[in-house]
């Protein structure tokens, strides 16, 4: 997946970029930031919802045009906060949706939900509850099963564990870096937590104003800040330096 010189304005005022960023193959690279800094207006750029006034984005080589962004939507799992699953469908059918709409054949639908509930450990008998009768991490559980059903060259999750409570939340981040690694996908996370991107992504890309200021790892970040805000926001996590920095 790649960005080349991709920016966006609005009002006259520029929120993005310049942007250039390449996330090759089964690679998870987080975003951080503060609040405004352009990370998820970067993701949506990403996926085809917002279109840059500048720049081009490249999905597996093809690049996203009027003509091409349907299909290569197709090739984007998407994730955001609270999971966006469509209230009148059940679990079930928030899952399945593409894969119905694209007319895949019973046993192959029935037999990729089996796989990825597994995968997602979300219980079977969740599936026919509506998204309001699940809680918030079983809803992300779906959505991430939706994410990933047409099998995606890529992943995008925008904060996807922000809005949970912590238990939860660690749960969950050890269940993503697994799925990562199993699957082998590129993956794109937004978060705000710093020992959240070092446990479960390979890089971290640090946003301000719209462009991104550092990339590295995290013993980067620690030890070799590229700049002071970089600096500030590891500070700002101190807990990080011990419990962060090991993958193991």
């Amino acid at each position: 997946m790649r960005l080349v010189g991709i920016s966006k304005s609005y009002g006259g005022a520029r929120i993005l970029g310049p942007v250039s960023l390449e996330v090759g193959a089964r690679t998870t690279l987080a975003l951080v930031g503060s609040s405004g800094c352009g990370k998820s207006t970067l993701l949506r750029t990403i996926v085809g919802l917002v279109s840059p006034d500048e720049g081009r984005v490249e999905v597996a080589g093809e690049p996203m045009t009027p003509t091409t962004a349907q299909s290569l939507r197709r090739r984007i799992g998407y994730v955001i906060q609270d999971g966006g699953l469509f209230p009148h469908l059940t679990a079930r059918g928030n899952a399945i949706l593409m894969a119905e709409h694209l007319g895949w054949p019973r046993d192959r639908v029935a037999a990729r939900l089996a796989e990825l509930v597994a995968l997602a450990r979300l219980r079977s008998e969740l599936l026919d509850r509506y998204p309001a009768e699940l809680s918030g991490g079983e809803r992300q559980r779906v959505s991430l099963v939706r994410a990933l059903f047409l099998d995606p060259d890529v992943v995008l999750l925008d904060d996807p564990l922000g809005a949970l409570d912590a238990l939860v939340r660690a749960e969950l981040q050890q269940e993503l870096r697994t799925i990562f690694q199993t699957l082998e996908k590129t993956a794109i996370l937004v978060t705000h937590d710093l020992s959240e991107a070092a446990f479960i992504a390979d890089e971290i890309a640090v946003m301000r104003d719209g462009v991104i200021l550092q990339r590295g790892s995290i013993d980067d970040l620690v030890s070799r800040p590229g700049d002071d805000f970089v600096s500030r926001l590891v500070g700002a996590q101190r807990s990080l330096v011990v419990g962060g920095r090991s993958k193991s």
